[in-house]
């Protein structure tokens, strides 16, 4: 089962919090205890279940009913496993959303259906284009409060097509939907009979997942070194990180920069198990076979596939 990474982005008010809720809710991925609170609150202040509650745990952002810090979010589907980034709206916070994005494969960038595309739209769908971001949902938000009608839709459509055009975004689908009520989310809706598409979920899962852009360039940083020097591991040491790109295999013979040292790595290891190899974008633990000094931020590569040094780089950098 593949994973799927995506980001929740647009302006203020647009309904992000809530439509991650009724992601989750509508999915059946909401544990019995916070359905437990979430009911125990509606009893108390009345309506429906707040479902932005799911992802907005600041007591700020409960307070002011806005999203403040990045909240990451867990769910699966018989089909695929995805991770959610909720992204705050205001202006002020922009800088949080670059850093939910940095990591997305998909951008969920919504449009309340009555105020249509507006500045934070272009600017998140420029941020999320920046960061590499292949795939993006345009999710015309608060249908029912414009009556399901299919020519604001159209028009909010075409609005998005000129930035679409502009930034050369690859892949870009268009959703009508309803995050309060639960139209187009999980379910396909019968208050929006002129849509044919899929609901949100069901182009989630059906969306190609990420591939290894450099297959034959192994590339491992390490994040992390293990050490814990215990009575059961007294001479453990392990460099825990993600694997960037390619393929590592156990016996692989390896170097490390930026010292430029020589060893093989001597086991991987995947969730506490030994592996025979394992491959991007795998989280792992390398053990190497010599003592050599290893620290967080060191690049672990095969000898046969070490990266060019330079001194000097080009980036586009988000600031």
């Amino acid at each position: 089962m593949d994973l799927l990474r995506f980001i929740t982005c647009g302006s203020v008010d647009d309904g992000k919090s809530t439509l991650i809720g009724r992601l989750l809710y509508d999915s059946d991925s909401v544990s019995l205890d916070v359905l437990a609170t979430l009911e125990k609150r509606r009893a108390t202040t009345g309506g429906d279940v707040d479902l932005a509650l799911l992802t907005d745990g600041l007591k700020a952002e409960r307070e002011q009913g806005i999203t403040i810090d990045v909240a990451h979010k867990y769910f699966t589907t018989p089909r695929r496993k995805f991770i959610i980034t909720d992204a705050p709206g205001h202006v002020q916070y922009t800088r949080n959303m670059v850093t939910g994005a940095s990591n997305a494969d998909l951008a969920i960038v919504l449009v309340d259906a009555r105020q249509g595309v507006i500045e934070q739209t272009r600017r998140h769908t420029l941020l999320a284009s920046l960061l590499g971001i292949q795939h993006f949902v345009l999710a015309v938000n608060k249908m029912d409060l414009v009556g399901h009608e299919e020519v604001i839709f159209q028009k909010i459509v075409a609005d998005y097509a000129a930035i679409t055009e502009q930034l050369k975004l690859p892949n870009v689908v268009a959703i009508p939907l309803s995050a309060l009520n639960g139209d187009n989310v999980v379910r396909r809706s019968d208050f929006l009979p002129w849509y044919h598409g899929p609901s949100l979920l069901e182009h989630l899962e059906s969306v190609p997942a990420a591939i290894d852009a450099n297959p034959n360039e192994p590339r491992f940083q390490v994040q992390y070194v293990i050490r814990p020097q215990t009575e059961e591991l007294p001479d453990y040491r392990g460099y825990a990180g993600r694997i960037q790109s390619g393929t590592y295999r156990q016996g692989d013979r390896v170097r490390i920069w930026p010292s430029g040292l020589e060893t093989v790595i001597e086991a991987i290891e995947v969730n506490q198990q030994e592996v025979a190899a394992a491959s991007a974008p795998q989280g792992v633990v390398l053990r190497l076979r010599d003592d050599v000094d290893v620290s967080r931020g060191a690049t672990i590569v095969p000898i046969s596939a070490h990266p060019a040094v330079v001194r000097e780089l080009e980036a586009t950098l988000c600031w």
